[in-house]
């Protein structure tokens, strides 16, 4: 009997299993449409309300995202949450705050070198353009936040290593929070070290934009700190 229900326990995970298999096999890309729900529990062999429960895991693991009435597709950046560290959940937010900018400090810089190195047409656009718009929403004292993450996010982007964009969540959650501390009051250090640091991409000059992030937040630890005295 205990063997019955640990296996009827099971019985969603090892479905979600097979639906990722599924989506590895068929090549599905992030915002591919997935088989409806007739079609794909045929497919699996299994029934649709075993189907509809292994779904409901995937989408708590932002795996599949399923949008009523449309169907279900994969996740934009599968397997990734929004907060995969828990960070919700520390209360000691000024800890958190210098405590993510040291892990910034072993990240960043050479995330940029690599930016630097491997970087393609594309992504030095991209990462041209987002520098200007953040720029641009400083000088005219709106909200920069989402554009500093797309920029920051580009950057990475551009390095061309598979396990960097894993990381992106940390530099993404650290972002709002180092605005919210520092009153956002590091506009011109922000729009000068963000050029300079999408200049050394553009020139593929590794040394230069390593330097360039770093110094980007050099100004940032300066200002938290200053913010804590």
């Amino acid at each position: 009997m205990m063997n019955s229900e640990s296996d009827d326990r099971n019985l969603p995970q090892k479905i979600s299993e097979d639906i990722i298999s599924f989506i590895l096999d068929n090549h599905l890309k992030p915002g591919d449409r997935l088989p409806n729900e007739a079609i794909l529990a045929g497919q699996l062999d299994i029934g649709r309300s075993s189907l509809r429960e292994a779904m409901k895991l995937l989408a708590s693991r932002n795996i599949v995202t399923i949008r009523q009435g449309s169907g279900t597709y994969v996740a934009s950046s599968p397997g990734l949450i929004d907060d995969p560290f828990g960070f919700t959940f520390i209360s000691d937010k000024k800890k958190l705050v210098q405590d993510l900018l040291e892990i910034r400090f072993l990240l960043e810089p050479a995330i940029a070198a690599m930016s630097a190195t491997y970087s393609d047409s594309g992504d030095i656009n991209r990462i041209c353009s987002l520098c200007d718009e953040v720029e641009e929403l400083l000088k005219t004292k709106k909200d920069h936040t989402q554009k500093d993450i797309e920029f920051h996010t580009a950057i990475a982007m551009g390095s061309k290593n598979l396990v960097i964009p894993r990381l992106i969540p940390i530099i993404n959650s650290s972002i709002p929070l180092f605005v919210k501390t520092t009153g956002n009051v590091l506009k011109t250090e922000t729009i000068e070290t963000h050029r300079e640091i999408a200049c050394a991409i553009a020139e593929h000059n590794a040394v230069k934009a390593q330097d360039a992030m770093y110094t980007h937040l050099m100004y940032n630890r300066r200002c938290i700190n200053k913010t804590y005295e």
